[in-house]
């Protein structure tokens, strides 16, 4: 079993997910975040490989993502980040990445490093699963989870076909759109993750627009996990991070235990 489907298998515990982009606003930074992370509570951290034309992600992520182009952020630099930080801790590793990075790099090559760097998936956003199946076989030759998403507005058909196909867990869109924090939730969530879990054995986890810990327990109420980005990389613009990021997952985490508490009691 990968060491992705170990933190679903925890009696009533929701995996609380993060998301960062390497390099933003330094890799020394992301060097630093992801330990102190890690030890406040989080179970899998995301990090994002920066990408001129990233779709999916909205303006938050995207000013990270040029601020780390500029800086010269590469694939191999992630690759190097990834090895280290798997060196230091104990939480899972997931690269969210796009197609055409991982095309350029080769794709055998680049399921080859990753693994060897430590990560444990991959999240391709613009990668459909009806074009997916050269790296769902590569991906699994080197023991990483291809993870899939789905959006509210994925047909049965699409939901039917990343249900047979998914790996670790499937990565449900909140809402139509790009990623950011929003003050609300879309009150069609629970429709949504209620229609994937009739089709779907694999964990099913939240994000896109979560970025408090109210938001997080309604997610986590109806998932089996949340991830929060943007709300991350705006508390790594403060001056001094560490105080509040550490807060903030802390209190993620106690939302969702909470939550879990809640559901089992």
């Amino acid at each position: 079993m990968s060491s992705i489907g170990d933190i679903f298998n925890k009696t009533g515990h929701k995996a609380l997910i993060a998301y960062l982009t390497v390099g933003y606003p330094s890799v020394e930074t992301t060097l630093e975040m992801v330990p102190l992370i890690a030890s406040s509570g989080c179970d899998l951290v995301e990090l994002g490989i920066p990408f001129s034309d990233p779709l999916a992600d909205g303006t938050t992520i995207q000013r990270a993502s040029h601020h780390a182009l500029i800086q010269g952020i590469t694939p191999k630099i992630c690759l190097d980040v990834a090895r280290k930080l798997s060196a230091e801790v104990h939480i899972p590793l997931v690269f969210m990445t796009y197609f055409n990075p991982v095309h350029r790099y080769g794709l055998d090559a680049f399921c080859r490093d990753c693994a060897t760097s430590g990560i444990s998936g991959l999240i391709v956003p613009d990668l459909p699963p009806e074009e997916g199946s050269e790296l769902e076989e590569i991906s699994r030759s080197h023991g990483l989870d291809l993870i899939y998403l789905l959006a509210p507005t994925s047909t049965d058909d699409r939901i039917a076909l990343v249900a047979d196909k998914a790996r670790g867990f499937i990565y449900l869109v909140s809402l139509t759109g790009v990623t950011g924090a929003r003050d609300t939730l879309p009150q069609e969530l629970e429709d949504f993750v209620s229609r994937v879990r009739q089709r779907a054995s694999q964990p099913l986890c939240v994000g896109f627009g979560i970025s408090s810990p109210d938001q997080a327990r309604r997610a986590a109420n109806a998932a089996d996990g949340v991830i929060v980005g943007s709300r991350i990389i705006q508390l790594l613009e403060e001056h001094e991070p560490s105080n509040g990021l550490r807060a903030f997952i802390r209190s993620l985490r106690s939302a969702l235990s909470d939550d879990a508490n809640n559901t089992h009691s």
